[in-house]
């Protein structure tokens, strides 16, 4: 950190110890418009200006004009203040935010080193950022300047500025083959991705999705999301490996009546004892051992060794050994969301 940058945090910190919001303006060097901006009241020599609004992603006409101008900076989304200040503004100015948050973390229980906050009382949270909610209403915020090698690698093209690229500018992560390719940042999560006499573009293959979009249009994706909500796509809140307390699972393949998942179950860690009113399951260990529990029988699994747990059974799948557990599960039935799971005992204090 440079001496003018620390001291400017130093300031930042006196302020925010007297009831002051701030947040961090950069100094813009280009005309951007991926980023938001901030105008500032910059009619004084102090190294802090109050703040007369804030402007999300601007045209490329707008976004020149605020370069030309001293009173504008990019908004990094960085800030510093007590807590109680933003709490108390907060209440002020989104209380169904503070509401919210507040319900969730007297809901909480604790697993292992995670606060698992209620999943259902957080969700009734406003989507509101920071700046929305309290920054653009209360009259305690300041911005400081901050000239520095900032960059917001929050999106695709901005996470191509820094990485180190080829002789033709193309920034490559996993298995990518590219031919005659200029400007271009492609990732691949899991497969060989081919690109093939294309320039300025973000292509990203994950396990959920795959996205292909010019590289000065990564900013619209927050459109696409939009679209997938009101479609009510369920790629919007499932993805492909979920994460749970006792390990996570991966769903390989699913269609008509059945779904295929890998489920990897922590050393030491185990499932809930639960039933299944639609589906039956098709246990197969690849790794490790497996202690089953299935109606009123509780017996072990080795590798290669399977089971299969009748619609309607009370079963249990445990991990006692020091290794991680995994098993191919099919699942058959009418119905296979992850809703039909009737749990009587659980270490995770879930419903």
């Amino acid at each position: 950190m440079s001496i003018k940058t620390e001291r400017l945090f130093s300031r930042a910190k006196k302020l925010a110890k007297k009831g002051k919001l701030i947040t961090f303006g950069v100094v813009p060097d280009k005309a951007e418009t991926g980023y938001g901006y901030i105008e500032a009241n910059i009619n004084n020599t102090d190294d802090y200006y109050s703040i007369k609004s804030f402007t999300e992603k601007p045209s490329q006409k707008n976004a020149k004009k605020y370069l030309d101008s001293v009173n504008y900076l990019w908004n990094s989304g960085m800030f510093m203040f007590k807590a109680s200040v933003y709490l108390s503004e907060l209440e002020k100015f989104e209380p169904e935010i503070l509401s919210a948050c507040k319900k969730s973390c007297i809901i909480e229980n604790i697993d292992s080193d995670f606060i698992r906050i209620d999943n259902d009382a957080f969700h009734q949270c406003p989507n509101e950022s920071i700046d929305y909610a309290v920054m653009e209403h209360t009259k305690n915020g300041v911005v400081v300047p901050l000239d520095a090698n900032w960059s917001d690698v929050g999106s695709w093209s901005s996470l191509w500025d820094i990485k180190t690229k080829d002789n033709n500018d193309n920034v490559s992560e996993g298995d990518v083959f590219l031919e005659d390719v200029k400007n271009t940042y492609t990732y691949s999560s899991n497969r060989l991705v081919s690109v093939i006499g294309v320039s300025n573009l973000v292509i990203v293959d994950t396990q959920d999705a795959l996205l292909v979009a010019d590289k000065q249009q990564t900013h619209n994706i927050k459109k696409i999301v939009a679209r997938l909500n009101n479609d009510k796509r369920s790629e919007v809140d499932n993805h492909r490996k979920v994460f749970r307390p006792w390990g996570y699972y991966d769903s390989v393949d699913s269609g008509e009546d059945f779904q295929v998942k890998r489920i990897v179950v922590n050393s030491g860690a185990k499932l809930s004892l639960q039933k299944h009113k639609y589906r039956a399951e098709h246990w197969v260990v690849v790794k490790g051992t497996a202690l089953v529990t299935c109606g009123d029988k509780v017996f072990e699994l080795v590798e290669n060794q399977s089971t299969y747990i009748p619609q309607g059974s009370l079963h249990r799948l445990e991990n006692h050994q020091d290794i991680p557990l995994e098993i191919i599960e099919i699942q058959t039935g009418s119905y296979l969301g992850e809703d039909d799971i009737i749990r009587l005992e659980d270490d995770y204090l879930r419903n």
